[in-house]
């Protein structure tokens, strides 16, 4: 008896954490229990063959929002091919609607729904042993002999602390993203997240997270990204993590967490500017700033304190933060949206990721859909198209804005450049705005560019911006802002063409560099306004891996 536990992944460099859980927790039918990822950028035929030459006797598969149409197309062809086989779903894009999902899918002939990992380990008994009947298992919905579905509710939630540790061979996550959890469920109940549904919080207990933590740091895993869905939800769990993952800091492992700011404590706080840069980084979901919006979505958030966490922990320059925002929520018009941009921008996160609203089953969001005058996608992601708020006209608009900061400010490549340019406009959010509508007007925005073209590009919008004025900014700062950003991230191999000329103090720089001993790797450059920078590779900023920069004299 072969059963194959099967992902789709968005990509190579991702892993399931769910399925290798599942895995994990059969472990006593290990030898019968055959594990693949795949990615949805894969060719289907390529999978098919796979599967089909796993022979397997049992295929479960695992669906979620990113990969469903993909699952369902690939699911019905090799239907056809393992025509006696038992195809099972799982996963938050069909636990919600579980019966529908099977009304519209013939090839499947059954769903867990909810938490996986006894269910699954019952389903495996029942097909290796018979040890377990289907009529029995909680958590499964499923087609009987007559066609009927039976559904057979939900299982009642279990242990964390009982679910094995899945990453106990590395081999198979080479390059590629360690998810892990230490709690589930999430105490909020904001209506666009499926995470509210589950309010019962478990937390791992926390002597075996440290043991899984070390094994991590032991093996020099480069990052290990919590999936708990608010981190800091409990102040002593989070704490003994964070204090944990300090103390035994290997240099290398970077830990990344979803929290919420504003339950941040002040001796988390201190402990946090005591560490490495690098070793934590940061996900705070704002969402919006329109008091009406946040109520609306019920969310909990108090957004002066969040400010002030945000920039406490942005002036200890050694964590990386990333703020969300959601476009098409309640109560958010265009310019509300404008001035929740605003302020979270003006926190000066790392990146700052505009997102857009994606109606969930099962979320409280898609009950709404009609008082707010809510229209989607039909097809996943069941992004936002309108609300009763913002037209599809603003969606269009905010998503070159999207676009924008996703080039110029999420890059992390234009910072200084950005900076220089801010000033000529009311506001950030108006400049990425004006910019996004020069690339249509352009034409640039259904093209690929590259790093060099997308800074020849914002010259050329702030040309036409200033109309040739000098008052607020001249061309020359603008143009070493340009070269300035270019150096700091690596040494060019041509001279961009709004640089200014090097070529009079070539035998000055060659000569600084003999008497220095100046490494070939770095650069020397020398700006219009006088400055002599060196740009030293060798030595980079950890945070955003920027060269290390230092005046000089020739």
């Amino acid at each position: 008896m072969k059963i194959l536990l099967a992902a789709c992944n968005a990509k190579y460099i991702h892993s399931n954490l769910a399925v290798f859980n599942l895995k994990a927790y059969a472990k006593e039918y290990d030898s019968q229990v055959v594990l693949r990822e795949y990615t949805i950028n894969q060719l289907k035929d390529d999978i098919l063959k796979d599967i089909y030459r796993c022979h397997p006797d049992v295929v479960c598969v695992s669906c979620y929002i990113w990969n469903i149409t993909f699952v369902r197309e690939l699911m019905q062809d090799l239907r056809k091919i393992l025509p006696d086989v038992p195809f099972w779903a799982g996963g938050p894009e069909v636990s919600y609607d579980a019966e529908t999902f099977l009304g519209k899918n013939p090839a499947f002939n059954g769903v867990m729904v909810g938490e996986g990992e006894e269910t699954f380990l019952e389903l495996v008994k029942h097909y290796v042993d018979g040890s377990v009947t289907l009529e029995e298992t909680r958590g499964l919905v499923y087609r009987k002999a007559d066609g009927a579905l039976q559904n057979n509710g939900w299982r009642q939630l279990m242990d964390l602390s009982k679910v094995p540790f899945a990453y106990e061979n590395l081999e198979d996550f080479e390059n590629r993203i360690i998810y892990y959890e230490s709690s589930r469920g999430c105490p909020f109940s904001c209506s666009y997240c499926l995470s509210s549904i589950d309010k019962k919080l478990r937390f791992r207990d926390i002597n075996l997270v440290k043991k899984e933590l070390q094994f991590f740091l032991d093996h020099k895993v480069p990052q290990v990204k919590f999936v708990d869905r608010t981190f800091n939800c409990k102040h002593d769990h989070a704490m003994a993590i964070w204090q944990y993952i300090k103390d035994h800091d290997n240099g290398i492992t970077n830990f990344h967490f979803e929290i919420s700011a504003d339950l941040i404590r002040e001796n988390e706080l201190e402990l946090m500017s005591t560490m490495r840069p690098g070793l934590i980084q940061l996900e705070i979901g704002v969402q919006s700033t329109n008091p009406d919006t946040i109520r609306a979505i019920h969310r909990t958030m108090d957004f002066p304190r969040l400010a002030e966490i945000v920039n406490r922990i942005h002036s200890f320059q050694n964590i990386h933060q990333h703020l969300d925002l959601i476009a098409g929520l309640p109560y958010e018009d265009y310019e509300s949206f404008h001035r929740s941009f605003n302020d979270v921008y003006a926190l000066k996160p790392q990146q700052l990721q505009l997102g857009f609203l994606k109606v969930l089953k099962g979320s409280h969001m898609k009950e709404m859909v009609e008082e707010y005058q809510i229209v989607y996608k039909e097809q996943e992601p069941y992004e936002v198209l309108g609300t009763k708020w913002l037209p599809y006209e603003d969606i269009l608009r905010l998503k070159m804005v999207e676009s924008m900061v996703e080039v110029y400010y999420n890059s992390g490549q234009f910072q200084n450049t950005i900076a220089c340019i801010e000033p000529l406009f009311e506001d950030a959010f108006t400049l990425y705005e004006k910019l996004g509508q020069y690339y249509e007007k352009k034409g640039y925005s259904e093209i690929s560019h590259s790093r060099m073209r997308r800074y020849e590009i914002l010259l050329e919008f702030v040309r036409e911006e200033t109309g040739g004025s000098k008052d607020a900014i001249t061309w020359e700062k603008v143009a070493d802002s340009m070269i300035y950003d270019l150096y700091l991230r690596e040494k060019l191999k041509s001279h961009p063409s709004f640089e200014k000329d090097q070529k009079p103090y070539e035998k000055a720089i060659w000569e600084y560099r003999r008497r220095e001993e100046i490494p070939k790797t770095a650069q020397i450059e020398v700006f219009r306004d006088g400055r002599v920078l060196l740009f030293d590779y060798e030595n980079r900023d950890p945070l955003l891996n920027n060269a290390a920069v230092r005046e000089i004299q020739l």
